[in-house]
């Protein structure tokens, strides 16, 4: 998203991207990415971006941008919420889970890019609404691109197990295999990740080894600031029905 932002009047803002996860990247390898500058309007600018790893496509990416306009405006009301002082931080939720290995557990309590405040319903009432609160743990500066593509990081954070939550299931049960396969998202005004953020989220439906999620992200004053989907792929084979 960033790299297609580079390319376009800095009058516009991205307002929406579409991506897909195609295969497994490799942190210590080189990323090449290709732009195609598809369009470019008055109002609207669109670029496609496709990455490539190894000489194979891993992901593409569609975003939209737009010169800001004023017009008819309204927004769903944020729920009821816990504050993020009230909420677990994500690792006492790693540490309570019993199918973490202690491997497992220092690689997620490492130093990460935000501070993460979490809430989750009880396992037993089949609930898949969840949140979580979220604020960059160090200062980052004030440009706006930066702030929206830490806003995009951050959407991939714990919306596919949204779709685990009435099932019992997490990332870490025995058997199961997930990965995000594409993700969409609309951005709907100014963007600060420095101050807390809140990331609401459910599951509308699961089957067939995929699970779809959504989400709305607002301010902690309420405000809407992105509109999140993803569908993910959720492949659990209980332990005894592993082929021998």
């Amino acid at each position: 998203m960033t790299a297609a932002a580079r390319t376009v009047d800095p009058d516009k803002q991205v307002h929406s991207l579409h991506a897909y996860f195609l295969r497994g990247g490799d942190e210590t390898k080189p990323l090449h990415f290709r732009l195609h500058r598809d369009f470019d309007g008055r109002s609207f600018s669109n670029r496609r971006v496709v990455v490539r790893q190894d000489g194979k496509v891993i992901f593409n990416l569609t975003a939209s941008f737009q010169v800001p306009a004023e017009g008819l405006s309204h927004q769903v009301a944020m729920p009821e919420l816990l504050p993020p002082e009230q909420c677990w931080d994500f690792t006492d939720f790693v540490a309570a889970n019993p199918h973490i290995s202690d491997q497992q557990l220092g690689h997620m309590a490492r130093s990460r890019p935000f501070e993460v405040r979490s809430f989750r319903p009880s396992g037993s009432d089949k609930a898949t609404q969840h949140y979580q609160w979220f604020r960059v743990a160090s200062p980052i500066g004030d440009d706006p691109l930066l702030h929206r593509g830490f806003l995009a990081f951050a959407s991939d954070m714990g919306l596919l197990s949204s779709a685990m939550l009435p099932h019992g299931v997490t990332f870490w049960t025995p058997g199961l295999v997930s990965t995000s396969l594409d993700h969409a998202m609309w951005f709907h005004g100014p963007v600060r990740v420095d101050d807390w953020f809140v990331f609401v989220m459910d599951s509308p439906w699961t089957g067939g080894d995929r699970g779809l999620c959504r989400g709305s992200i607002y301010r902690r004053d309420g405000t809407l600031m992105a509109t999140v989907a993803q569908e993910g792929l959720i492949r659990y084979r209980a332990p005894a029905e592993q082929p021998r």
